[in-house]
């Protein structure tokens, strides 16, 4: 099996440990949350469900927002605890709290109190790692997540067969067909969703996937819908109705429409879930593509010199 394969099979078994094991804590509110990548969409879930946190590009924090004096207090995620933009920003603040999978690392050794993710070692695009970022901030913020880590193992091998499906039939069209875009598109908290699904895509396939906001997609890139492939991510929220309709716009327009619900949990938990087939089809599409690494360009870690 796969080594990429067995990364993503863990998932389930990872969010058990987290959810058993994890120490007692309480994540502060009103306060700049600053990550790259995955860990940065992670906490803008959450601002989406209403919790009164600042999640910021930890890049553009440091470099454009930050000021003289010192702030009291941050949350920094970096699940290698190596990231140059996430330490740089340990800088700034009078005391911080890291989320991280290597709390022996840099962000983790001057942290006020370090959050471990427990996922274990991981090598390939972001999986394991960030569903246990996902649970390492329902679990400051007082959610509990015991159902939800439930769904996830019942329903893994169910994930995994929509995974593949949606490779193979993605596979068909951009080798059959001219597909000039691939969007994957979410609501509400599924906006991190899919910039984590096209983030994750891109990386493992060496296809150009683009993460948008569902609404921001509908105010302009909708005009691309002809020969484009369009993966919407739905959930029972506010958006529900608008996102159908959506779908039977793009479709009239020539759109390849695509779907990932996951209807058996409320829309907050379900950012939970609905990354899940992604990480398969990540998987899938790359073996067809014949991709052999997912980091040619650069490393797992972004280390800027």
């Amino acid at each position: 099996m796969s080594k990429m394969l067995q990364e993503i099979d863990e998932i389930a078994r990872k969010a058990v440990d987290f959810q058993q094991n994890a120490p007692g804590y309480k994540l502060p509110f009103h306060v700049p949350y600053l990550g790259m990548g995955s860990s940065w969409f992670a906490p803008l879930a959450f601002k989406y469900m209403g919790i009164p946190i600042f999640p910021e590009i930890a890049s553009e924090y440091f470099n454009y927002q930050s000021s003289d004096e010192k702030l009291p207090n941050a949350v920094i995620l970096s699940q290698s605890g190596r990231s140059s933009e996430a330490i740089w920003c340990t800088s700034l603040f009078e005391k911080y709290v890291a989320i991280t999978n290597f709390p022996e690392n840099t962000l983790g050794k001057g942290a006020t109190e370090v959050i471990p993710l427990l996922a274990g070692d991981e090598q390939y695009s972001s999986s394991k790692t960030y569903i246990n970022t996902l649970l390492s901030l329902f679990t400051g913020f007082g959610f509990n997540t015991e159902k939800a880590v439930e769904l996830i193992e019942k329903k893994m091998p169910v994930y995994q067969q929509l995974g593949e499906k949606l490779a193979n039939e993605v596979f068909e069209l951009i080798t059959h067909k001219k597909i000039h875009g691939i969007y994957i598109i979410g609501s509400g908290p599924n906006i991190a969703t899919a910039l984590e699904a096209s983030l994750i895509l891109s990386e493992s396939t060496k296809l150009c996937f683009t993460g948008l906001p569902m609404a921001q997609y509908d105010h302009g890139p909708k005009e691309t819908a002809e020969n484009s492939i369009v993966i919407q991510i739905q959930a029972k929220g506010k958006s529900y109705e608008r996102a159908q309709k959506l779908s039977e716009m793009l479709i009239n327009a020539g759109a390849h429409v695509f779907v990932i619900e996951e209807p058996d949990i409320e829309e907050n938990f379900s950012i939970l879930h609905n990354i899940v087939p992604f990480n398969y089809m990540a998987y899938y599409l790359a073996e067809k593509l014949n991709i052999k690494e997912t980091f040619v360009v650069g490393g797992k870690v972004t280390e800027v010199l």
